[in-house]
């Protein structure tokens, strides 16, 4: 008798984006807005499996499953079906998601997400990490998309599109989020650009000041992010005024050599040159603020 073999499960891990910097370079004729950011990841991540099979379906679990809403409007899905329309006969299956990551919080977690469905439908149907129809799927999917397919420090330009590889030493970190979700679309419609508005010439972007080089230290990289700064900050602090108690709380820690919030918010973070004070500081905030999401790490 012949039995059919049980499909293994194939395991990505979609790591949390920081935005270390984030300039807002100005509003396109079509409305989307061109940025400049300085994009790290930290070792925090959801886990997303995929076993493949003819169905696809997808579950979550964890302790922030609730906070996902409806599966049909996951990135997950939304990632497969722009990928299946590329990819005739894409093989599919049954996706599970173990959601550790708070959701509208400006670290990417549902676009890390949707980047790790990608990469595993990827490994599941033989295509390149360099396929077209990969990387254009991922830009269909969300503008933080293709940075979290290659989950690698870069300097992210344009609408997401354009990635240029950076080397950052693993820099200890406390992340916070409020657990507040705030929407990436009122935080720029707070910020107030018209259509065919920009703040900084092309030339200013291009003439920007080079990051350090590859084997710069912790500090020198603090020092350097330290001289740009988050546009979306003072409007994202606007529409949720906890922010900027976060932001009080990281700043006052011991050893925090750079507090900003990350992306639109309302997930903030702290760079420390050593890994005892992000403990330290993450474990008094965790104390003083035990309803917040606190997380003590690294980012690279």
């Amino acid at each position: 008798m012949n039995v059919e073999p049980v499909a293994q499960a194939l395991i990505e891990t979609a790591h949390a984006k920081v935005n270390l910097t984030l300039r807002v370079v100005g509003r396109r004729i079509d409305g989307y807005h061109d940025l400049e950011s300085v994009v790290a990841f930290a070792d925090c991540a959801d886990r997303l499996s995929l076993t493949p099979g003819a169905e696809l379906r997808l579950e979550t679990s964890g302790p922030l499953a609730q906070a996902c809403g409806e599966a049909s409007d996951n990135l997950v899905l939304k990632a497969t079906q722009l990928l299946g329309e590329r990819v005739p006969g894409l093989r599919l299956g049954a996706f599970h998601l173990e959601k550790v990551l708070p959701v509208a919080a400006g670290i990417g977690g549902g676009s890390a997400d949707g980047a790790a469905a990608l990469r595993l439908l990827a490994r599941a149907n033989g295509l390149a990490a360099d396929d077209t129809r990969l990387i254009e799927a991922a830009k269909m999917t969300g503008a933080d998309v293709p940075v979290c397919l290659v989950s690698r420090a870069c300097v992210m330009t344009g609408i997401g599109e354009t990635l240029l590889p950076l080397v950052l030493p693993k820099m200890p970190c406390v992340m916070v989020n409020p657990r507040v979700p705030v929407a990436t679309k009122d935080v720029f419609e707070a910020l107030g650009l018209r259509n065919g508005e920009f703040l900084v010439g092309v030339t200013d972007v291009l003439e920007a000041s080079g990051w350090p080089q590859e084997d710069a230290s912790i500090a020198d990289w603090i020092e350097a992010l330290s001289a740009a700064g988050n546009d979306l900050e003072a409007p994202a602090g606007r529409i949720q005024p906890v922010i900027g108690e976060v932001l009080s709380s990281l700043r006052a820690a011991e050893g925090a050599g750079l507090a900003r919030m990350s992306g639109s918010g309302a997930t903030c973070f702290a760079l420390f040159e050593n890994g005892a004070d992000a403990l330290r500081a993450a474990q008094k905030i965790r104390l003083d603020h035990p309803q917040w999401w606190v997380h003590a790490g690294t980012l690279s």
